[in-house]
């Protein structure tokens, strides 16, 4: 075998006793970094993700090197898919005369906290029927700061989300609340609250998602993340799992590219303290 393999008999036998090498070894400590802080993500992070949790806790290593170990260990992040709206579900656009200005135009930033928030509602497949999950997000940090779930897409579950995000944060006057052109939107009642806590409704184009794309990206999100890998056998299942997710993972833990490899707390809490230290 090793005349025909063109390897020498000591060549061979020099392999056989020789222990792993320094890459072998590091490659086996970084698998073990790597491991945990997959199960850490509940699975969802995949090698950019991975790599730059490792970078945060200060460990030395490439991309590639932790795409290839996670690889060979047939560790692989929550891929996004594309989904149907529920027939005889979707949303009802409301007449012009009835909606909002934009006042975004696709600015999907700001400059501090409560400037602007997203909100959109989105549904979820239960063995009993659809739950459906409405979402208010502050843009300046991704922290979803005002949710409720329903199994109907009412007026009520969007204002029930744009109460508690009000509750939790006091938003100052002037804060824009941007969303589509949904009839729980426009109804007389989340117009009502708006106008006593002095929010500024905004809304794109009729049946243009681009211009609520961050709320489109954002349920992506939670569908591929916590949603499309379940299957619920009923809506408090569903509603337990979804809430899991928010409170206590996304807020919490999961990282953004656009956040500096940070969860939105720690972003929000890294800016009071910056603005602490400057006062």
């Amino acid at each position: 075998m090793c005349s025909a393999l063109g390897v020498t008999r000591q060549g061979y036998y020099a392999w056989r006793s020789r222990g792993p090498s320094g890459r072998d070894l590091r490659d086996a400590e970084l698998a073990g970094e790597i491991s945990g802080v997959y199960e850490a993500s509940r699975r969802i992070y995949g090698a950019p993700k991975v790599f730059a949790e490792l970078r945060r806790r200060g460990e030395r290593t490439s991309r590639k090197r932790v795409a290839r170990i996670m690889r060979e260990n047939g560790w692989a992040g929550t891929t996004r898919g594309c989904a149907k709206r529920p027939k005889g579900e979707a949303k009802q656009a409301a007449p012009q005369t009835n909606s909002a200005p934009d006042l975004v135009r696709r600015d999907f930033s700001a400059d501090g906290p409560n400037r602007a928030w997203f909100a959109d509602i989105t549904y979820v497949r239960t063995h009993q029927g659809w739950l459906y999950l409405a979402v208010v997000m502050d843009i300046w940090s991704r922290k979803i700061v005002g949710w409720s779930m329903s199994a109907r897409m009412t007026a009520e579950l969007a204002d029930d989300a744009l109460r508690m995000a009000i509750v939790r944060r006091r938003p100052p006057g002037g804060c824009i609340h941007h969303s589509d052109h949904g009839s729980q939107y426009v109804s007389l009642l989340i117009g009502k609250t708006m106008r006593e806590t002095g929010i500024r409704p905004s809304m794109g184009s009729i049946a243009s998602p681009w211009d609520n794309a961050a709320m489109e990206s954002l349920m992506g999100l939670v569908k591929a993340e916590c949603v499309h890998a379940r299957t619920f056998e009923t809506r408090d299942q569903a509603a337990l799992e979804i809430f899991d997710y928010i409170e206590c993972f996304y807020n919490r833990v999961r990282i953004h590219s656009a956040l500096g490899n940070l969860s939105p707390e720690e972003f929000e809490a890294r800016h009071a303290q910056e603005a602490a230290s400057a006062a």
